[in-house]
C-alpha cells in the first residue's frame, strides 16, 4: 500500500510538474471585447508572432466574453498578460493590488471619445434631451465611464436626461446601432471612430461627429503581478523596441493604432479611479 501510495504521489507530482511547465512554456494573452471577436484576432496575430521571437515561447490567445472575464482571469492567474482600458485596469489593480501596466500607446497619453449622432438637427448634448443615447460596456473607460464622468461635470445625468440609455456592448456596435437609427445618439472611442472612417465603415451623409471629451488616460498592456519580472521586462523591453521605421514593425503598430508604445505607470490612471467613484461605479 505503502509503494502505490508513493508512486501515485509520484505520478502527481510528475502530472503537477507537466501542467506547471506547460504554462511557463505558453504566455497567455487577452483582451477587453471592445471589438467584435473577429477584428481583435485579427489585430493580435502578427503582434502574437512577433512577441513569439522576441520572448522564445508560445503566445496563446485567450478571447473573453466580457469586461469582467479579463479583470477575474488576471486576479486568478489565468491570464499572463492583457490589453486593458484604463477603468478595466484599475478594477485589477484594485482587485490584486499588484497588477503591473507596462505599457501604452503614446496616444493613450491624451485620450479621447467621440459623441456621434445620424441627426443633422444634433449639434449639442442638449439636442439630445428626451432621446435615446448608447454608450458601450458598462465597463468601457472611453465607451461609458469618462463621457459619463463629463457629462456629470455638466450636470447631465444620463438616465434622467435621455429618453432610454442603453448599451451596446463595443464601439462598433455602437456606432452601428446609431447608423441604423436604433439610438439617436451614442459615444465610442476616437481610435475605432477614425479606424471605422478609414475604413470605408462610416456613411459619413448620415453620421457625424458633434462633440469630443476632453482628454484623459486610457488603455495600457498590463500583466499579473505574479509573473516572473524578469519575463514581465522582457515584455516590456518587446513593446518598446517597436520601430515605426521598420515595415514589419510598422504593420504590427498600424493594428494596434499605435505611433509606437511608451512606458505607462499606475499613477497616470488615478483620474480614471476618480472618475470611476464619482460616477459611484467603484465603492
Amino acid at each position: 500500500m505503502l509503494k502505490r501510495s508513493l508512486a501515485l504521489a509520484a505520478g502527481f507530482a510528475l502530472s503537477l510538474s507537466a501542467v506547471i511547465t506547460h504554462a511557463a512554456d505558453t504566455l497567455r494573452v487577452s483582451a477587453i471585447p471592445d471589438e467584435a471577436p473577429t477584428e481583435l484576432l485579427r489585430k493580435f496575430k502578427p503582434l502574437g508572432a512577433y512577441l513569439e521571437q522576441q520572448l522564445g515561447m508560445k503566445v496563446e490567445f485567450v478571447p473573453v466574453a466580457d469586461y469582467p472575464a479579463v479583470v477575474e482571469a488576471l486576479a486568478t492567474d489565468r491570464l499572463d498578460l492583457a490589453w486593458l482600458g484604463g477603468f478595466t485596469f484599475v478594477q485589477v489593480r484594485l482587485k490584486t493590488g499588484n497588477a503591473i501596466p507596462l505599457v501604452q500607446r503614446e496616444q493613450d497619453e491624451k485620450f479621447t471619445s467621440k459623441f456621434i449622432s445620424a441627426d443633422p438637427k444634433v449639434k449639442s448634448l442638449q439636442d439630445l434631451k428626451g432621446k435615446t443615447f448608447a454608450f458601450g460596456s458598462i465597463s468601457s473607460t472611453s465607451g461609458s465611464l469618462m463621457p459619463r464622468y463629463f457629462m456629470l461635470q455638466d450636470d447631465i445625468k444620463p438616465e434622467d436626461f435621455f429618453s432610454r440609455v442603453a448599451y451596446s456592448g463595443a464601439h462598433d456596435a455602437t456606432l452601428a446601432w446609431v447608423q441604423a437609427g436604433k439610438v439617436d445618439g451614442g459615444v465610442l472611442n476616437a481610435s475605432v471612430w477614425q479606424k471605422l472612417v478609414d475604413a470605408g465603415k462610416v456613411d459619413l451623409n448620415k453620421v457625424h461627429v458633434f462633440a469630443t471629451t476632453p482628454t484623459y488616460y486610457d488603455y495600457n498592456w498590463t500583466v499579473r503581478g505574479t509573473l516572473d519580472p524578469a519575463l514581465a521586462a522582457k515584455i516590456k523591453q518587446a513593446f518598446l523596441a517597436l520601430d515605426p521605421a521598420n515595415p514589419e514593425h510598422k504593420a504590427i503598430l498600424d493594428l494596434q493604432a499605435a505611433s509606437r508604445f511608451i512606458e505607462t505607470k499606475p499613477e497616470n490612471y488615478q483620474g480614471i479611479e476618480d472618475a470611476a467613484r464619482a460616477a459611484g461605479l467603484l465603492k
